[in-house]
Order: structure tokens, then sequence, then C-alpha cells
């Protein structure tokens, strides 16, 4: 069992999360659409992940569809008081697995109650509403619209908290005289690091930063740089990764997948890395 204190705790609304939580994405089937091929290992990573501390679980409803949301309340419900689950909303799958935009006010709604119904929840604690006006990055665009209604679900006391996800600084100053945002999700690691600015503007203003993708997602991490830096700690290479996000700022909060609970402890032992000054200014040569 990893000792999960040691990378710290950041405030999300109202929760104090460990800064390694778990992403349930790769609980779903082959992109994650449809079902897991083995329920009782997925259920089982869910169980191995709390039980070692994780108190802060990523997901979306449209994982499956609705299968991810359905299997984390078979694992964890009724869930432990400490326990953040972070949904978000804005897209749907087709019958073929496609990824399509879900922006409008009905769409925005049904997708609130499809997760409450799913998790087995009264109210969703924190949701982040993905951009979806480019799929894979971010791009300019407002989007006013749709943060008016997740505002209005708020209201209605379904959402506690919003965050933002695939979205630029300028949406999110935006987006910040409409409402509180509590954190910020977007495509971020060792290799892709066009956030590197904005991670500090949201530290300074005491919002969460959540990189997905923090091992490169569909395309794994692939550097020298970093295999050498691995076999030198005798870690794995995946473990210099994740413990380099730890280091690159205190708001940063990691959310990495797995439907291994051997891997799924190997992710959160990279809580126990400490790279040095020169390891650090090493891997930095990477982007």
């Amino acid at each position: 069992m990893s000792n999960l204190s040691n990378s710290g705790t950041f405030q999300v609304g109202n929760h104090s999360v460990k800064r390694l939580g778990y992403g349930a994405m790769q609980l779903a089937g082959p992109g994650v659409f449809g079902p897991p091929k083995d329920r009782a290992a997925a259920l089982a990573v869910l169980r191995e992940a709390v039980a070692s501390g994780v108190n802060h679980i990523d997901t979306a409803d449209f994982y499956g569809p609705h299968l991810t949301n359905q299997i984390i309340r078979e694992a964890l419900h009724p869930y432990p008081d400490d326990l953040l689950i972070v949904s978000k909303l804005g897209a749907r799958r087709g019958a073929d697995g496609s990824w399509n935009p879900a922006f409008s006010r009905a769409e925005l709604t049904q997708a609130v109650h499809d997760n409450l119904r799913n998790l087995g929840l009264d109210v969703l604690d924190v949701v982040n509403l993905r951009s979806m006006l480019d799929i894979h990055h971010p791009a300019e665009g407002s989007i006013e619209e749709p943060l008016t209604v997740l505002v209005d679900l708020q209201r209605q006391g379904l959402v506690r908290h919003i965050g933002l996800s695939n979205v630029t600084a300028t949406q999110i100053e935006h987006a910040r005289r409409m409402c509180e945002i509590v954190c910020v999700q977007n495509y971020y690691n060792l290799a892709h690091r066009a956030d590197d600015a904005l991670i500090g503007n949201l530290a300074r203003q005491g919002i969460a930063y959540v990189p997905f993708f923090p091992l490169g997602g569909f395309t794994p991490l692939q550097s020298s740089t970093l295999s050498e830096v691995a076999q030198r700690l005798g870690v794995t290479p995946m473990q210099v990764a994740l413990a380099w996000l730890l280091q690159r700022s205190p708001n940063i909060l990691l959310i990495p997948g797995t439907s291994s609970v051997a891997h799924l402890r190997e992710n959160l032992a990279a809580g126990q890395l400490a790279l040095s000054p020169q390891v650090l200014a090493e891997l930095d040569t990477i982007a």
C-alpha cells in the first residue's frame, strides 16, 4: 500500500484531495466504449484505489457510455465521506463509438441526471464542462451558453462546483466572471507542455490543474531520456513521468487510469519518488 500523503493534498471545492487520484476511463471496453473485458477486475481496481487512500476519482457518464459510472457505484457505494467524484459533460457517444458534442440545454441537463442516477448520488460534487469546439485540443470560442446551463443546474442544487476541460486561458477568464471555477482539466504531460504558464496562473488563484493523458494517453510517452532516468533510479518510466508532474506544481492533481490492480499500485508508488534538481533539469529537455 502506497503512502499517498507524501504527495500532499489540494483543496477542490469542499474536499481536501490527495494529489494522486484515479481516472476511471479505462474501466470501459476498448475505445472507452462498451463493457470491460473483466468486470470483476474493474471492481477490484476501484476498491484497491480507495483502500490505498485515493479520494479523488475522475469519470464521465459518456465513458461506456453509462457503464463506467455504474461500475463505480457497484464497487464503492455508499461512498466514503472524503471521496470526491468528479464527472464531466459536453460529449455523447454515437452507436459506432464516436465522440460527439452535446452542448444543448437538453443534452447537458440529461447528462447531469444520467450521472446522478448511474453514480447513485443526489448531487454531483464537481462537474467539468468539456469544450468540444475541437475534440482533441483547446480552441478559442465562446462557451458561455453551455456554461450558463451548468450554472443553472448548480443553482438547482444538482451540482456543487464547476470545472472546465479542454479550454484556453481566455475561456477560463471569461468563465470565472460567470461562476467560481475550482479545477481545469487539460492535456498536459512531460512531453506536452503548452499549459506551462497557465498552470502557474491557476496555482496563484488556488485552482486545481488536472492533466489528462498524464502518461501520454492512447500513445504512451516514449523518450530515451525518460527511459534512461528511470533505469538509473530503478523505477519505471511512467513512475518518473508521474513524479515529475507532482513536483511540477503543487496545484497539479493526477488521475492516471488503469484496469489493472498491479498497474494501479505502480502508479500510486510514484507519490513516494523524489526527483533531484539535476534529474528534473534532465527531464525538462524532453519537451
